[in-house]
């Protein structure tokens, strides 16, 4: 633990400051108030990196005085001291042993904002949903299939308490996926989609995250309990909520999917990421592994279980999804993301290699010869029409394959996607009717798919599954 006295000195500067009372009056001009429940994750923070009309700026944090609490206002604090458009958010801290009873009780604001510690992350959804909350919360909502039916029931109390219960799919507004997304839906450009094989998928996601890695500007520094499996989770139930969300947006757009009846998962495995205790101490800034950490520590290395593959079908296609952590990005680098989906007239494929400068660029590769000049033609057609929502985005022969280029202007970076997720949440709490009806299935679908996974990873040893990105 860090000392608490720059804690105590930041909570408490924050709280009382003439920022806090200048803004009171524009309080009853709001009509949602937030308020964050111990932000153990740096997302708590990217939710409020904007301001955003109608939303009160003062916020009200419940929080244990920990390193948690002091990251987060940190954050805070220098989104309000940046020199390009800073924001004026004012935090008041309320710090106690029953830090989200009394959240309940006190209630300042209308929706609730959670980020990290995942273990029973579903209870303090539920029992925001029964006061009568809306709730804003990272993935992943919960880690065991034991826990699925608590999700059900709290979805299902949502609507009829008609309050707003979402979690926060940033990669919906990555560019790419957009486009890719797009094309895929274009029968003159893709077809028909493939069933695959378990061997040979139709679908495949493949996303490498860092352990390491800089955050707004600085080194992100991860609490030690993000290491324990118990309490964050495995590689599927964290990112790999995104993956099952993808491909679900994706290829069946709009549409229920019933996860009894849709969704067949076939094989999983998991790995280790070794980590070192002088790399421990790097990434979370303690002195040593805790003692929690202690059954996965051997010969002073931590074998951290972050990896998870997994084959399924998803109405009878073929998908498989590879969730892996590494330790830290090459030059120039950062998390990467390969995605393709086959279809019988192209393969739409979101790639970053060294070769595109690790940016994610899209490629539309023809099924034959024989069909490429009609599927150039459909690309460049598609992409014209798209063009009202992605200006500037154009079509470029590169050899046999086809490139659809995204200029920069359309590149926000995922930090930016935080902000447009809370945008869509604001629409839904302000009119409800306009959520749309098939996220609520689609929701029960995606956490059907981690947690058996992850579970049945557990059932055969430990192995790396192949990676099909190209370098």
């Amino acid at each position: 633990m860090r000392t608490s006295l720059p804690l105590v000195a930041l909570a408490a500067g924050l709280a009382v400051s003439g920022l806090h009372a200048r803004q009171e009056s524009s309080r009853t001009m709001s009509d949602v108030r937030l308020m964050t429940v111990d932000p153990g994750h740096f997302h708590a923070a990217l939710v409020q990196k904007e301001m955003y009309r109608g939303v009160d700026p003062k916020v009200d944090v419940y929080a244990p005085l920990s390193g948690d609490l002091y990251e987060h206002l940190k954050r805070i604090d220098a989104y309000n001291r940046r020199p390009a458009q800073p924001t004026s958010w004012a935090v008041e801290v309320h710090s106690s042993a029953d830090y989200f009873e009394r959240m309940l009780r006190e209630r300042p604001g209308n929706v609730v904002v959670m980020s990290g510690r995942n273990r029973d992350k579903i209870g303090r959804v539920e029992a925001s949903v029964r006061a009568g909350l809306h709730v804003l919360a990272d993935k992943p909502w919960i880690l065991k299939s034991s826990e699925f039916g608590r999700l059900e029931s709290t979805l299902a109390e949502a609507d009829k308490a008609d309050v707003v219960a979402y979690d926060i799919m940033t990669e919906r507004f990555e560019v790419t996926s957009m486009v890719q997304r797009a094309l895929v839906n274009d029968r003159a450009v893709f077809g028909e989609p493939l069933k695959g094989t378990e061997a040979d998928p139709a679908a495949y996601m493949e996303s490498v995250h860092y352990l390491l890695k800089m955050v707004s500007g600085a080194p992100n520094i991860r609490p030690a309990w993000f290491f324990d499996n118990t309490q964050q989770g495995e590689g599927l139930n964290d990112v790999g909520t995104h993956l099952v969300d993808l491909v679900q947006w994706t290829l069946f757009p709009e549409q229920a999917l019933d996860y009894r009846r849709d969704v067949q998962v076939l094989s999983a495995q998991r790995w280790a990421t070794p980590i070192p205790e002088a790399d421990f101490r790097r990434v979370t800034a303690e002195a040593r592994f805790p003692e929690f950490l202690a059954p996965v520590v051997k010969n002073g290395t931590l074998e951290y279980f972050c990896n998870t593959a997994v084959s399924y079908t998803l109405r009878g296609i073929h998908t498989k999804l590879s969730a892996i952590w590494d330790w830290e990005p090459a030059p120039g680098s950062g998390d990467i993301h390969y995605a393709f989906y086959k279809g019988s007239r192209a393969k739409i494929e979101v790639r970053q290699t060294q070769a595109d400068k690790y940016r994610p660029e899209l490629y539309v590769v023809p099924a034959s010869a024989a069909v490429r000049g009609e599927v150039l033609t459909a690309v460049r057609s598609r992409i014209a029409g798209l063009q009202k929502e992605f200006a500037g985005v154009t079509v470029e022969e590169r050899g046999e394959e086809i490139h659809v280029a995204i200029p920069d202007a359309l590149r926000v970076g995922h930090e930016a996607h935080f902000a447009q997720v809370m945008g869509q949440f604001l629409r839904f709490v302000r009119n409800r009717r306009e959520l749309p009806p098939w996220e609520r299935p689609n929701m029960l679908a995606k956490y059907f798919v981690t947690t058996m996974s992850t579970e049945l990873s557990y059932k055969r040893p430990p192995q790396p599954a192949p990676r099909l990105a190209p370098r």
